[in-house]
């Protein structure tokens, strides 16, 4: 089953020549006797358009399990509709693949603020918003009110609180610069940055916001500079922390740099070195729970043996360092899994049920150590992660792996 990536304005006229089979009158939407449809949506284009390569994983691993049959005998088709990372377009996409397409579930929509836009509609209408592509700390804390949507990745607010923990531990008295997304992405990690500071000696000086349709970062950097700080947090997506890297390189500032992991994947860094001119970018901290592609330790790796294979064959011309592939084949290992434990009569309801209940400590594409873990009280499917630093070119990993409390 080849990938689906289709501009919104293309969707109406897809959506007449596609007929959705039942596998029977009680069947849930999406499920024929051979097939089983889910949709999502991603930043096919706009500002975050480097986020594509998730679904592109995604699609890849899927194509990968079809090839060997599928999911408990059913190929999973996988339709992923272009939102520009503009939250009134998810709103519409999403709307047309539930009450259109009729998909099983909505998978891997990208974003936080897309992913609430849609959130109370899916409820509403009972149809699985699985596996977040956001790491906002509302899909553990509000799970309750909102049974039929999970996300998947660490939390922003994990994240934040181990980079506040690092500076505290590492620096004296570091006085921290933040640029941050203004949004509850970038809000999420602020707040557990400070939580991270707190009682220590270090502090955030100055936090500078900017917009997603903002043209560049050139003015939040020159008044992070000018605030003294030492330290520069970016909480950013990969477009405005490349431009975070090069206007803190035109001003001759060097600050210990910490780059969130939605924006550090090797190929983002290496844009972001400038060809090697770029002196500010070594010495970068971030984390994942990821293997890097890049890193020797993984070369004979049968995880990343199999990622590369499956990349090559069903994505190609692909990237195989950019990580965001290696991230959605990770969640569409799971994903996978979690439809085949549904078996042959599988159900929405059933899904989230599995969903809730995720025990998976073998994912190939994650560090070894790492698990997908769900339960009561238990929402994030991963809590852990590794810190690295950007040496020479590449991620190296320091540290053992850190866990927080799970919610």
């Amino acid at each position: 089953m080849r990938r689906r990536f289709a501009p919104i304005a293309a969707l109406a006229t897809a959506l007449c020549a596609i007929p959705v089979a039942l596998a029977g009158s009680g069947a849930d939407p999406g499920v024929s006797s051979t097939t089983i449809l889910i949709g999502g949506t991603s930043p096919l284009t706009g500002p975050a358009a480097s986020y594509a390569t998730v679904a592109r994983g995604a699609q890849a691993y899927f194509d990968f399990i079809n090839a060997k049959g599928g999911a408990a005998k059913r190929k999973i088709e996988y339709r992923v509709v272009d939102d520009a990372y503009n939250p009134a377009q998810t709103v519409q996409a999403v709307r047309r693949l539930v009450e259109q397409d009729n998909v099983f579930a909505v998978f891997n929509t990208l974003g936080t603020e897309a992913n609430l836009a849609i959130r109370d509609y899916l409820n509403q209408v009972k149809v699985p918003q699985l596996f977040v592509a956001s790491g906002a700390t509302t899909w553990g804390r509000d799970a309750a009110k909102y049974p039929w949507t999970i996300g998947f990745q660490p939390s922003y607010a994990a994240e934040g609180l181990v980079y506040g923990q690092y500076i505290a531990k590492t620096q004296k008295k570091a006085k921290v610069g933040v640029l941050f997304q203004n949004d509850d992405y970038g809000k999420d990690l602020l707040a557990s940055l400070k939580s991270g500071l707190s009682r220590s000696g270090s502090k955030v000086v100055a936090a500078e916001p900017y917009q997603v349709t903002s043209p560049d970062v050139g003015s939040q950097i020159g008044k992070l500079k000018a605030s003294g700080a030492n330290v520069l947090a970016i909480f950013a997506t990969p477009t405005f922390a490349i431009q975070a890297y090069v206007f803190a390189n035109r001003l001759g500032w060097r600050p210990l740099i910490i780059n969130n992991a939605v924006s550090a994947t090797s190929n983002t860094m290496t844009l972001a070195s400038e060809g090697g001119k770029n002196k500010s970018i070594e010495g970068t901290i971030s984390t994942t729970p990821l293997k890097d592609p890049l890193n020797p330790r993984w070369k004979k790796d049968p995880g990343m043996k199999q990622y590369r294979a499956i990349l090559a064959k069903y994505a190609k011309g692909a990237n195989p360092n950019d990580a965001n592939h290696l991230y959605g084949m990770a969640v569409a290992y799971e994903t996978v899994g979690l439809l085949k434990g549904l078996g042959a009569n599988p159900t929405r309801a059933g899904l989230m049920a599995r969903a809730r209940s995720i025990a998976s400590a073998k994912n190939p594409f994650l560090l070894p150590g790492v698990s997908v873990k769900t339960g009561k009280g238990d929402n994030f499917p991963l809590q852990q992660g590794q810190l690295q630093r950007w040496m020479k070119g590449r991620w190296v990993p320091f540290g053992g792996l850190w866990t927080s409390k799970r919610n």
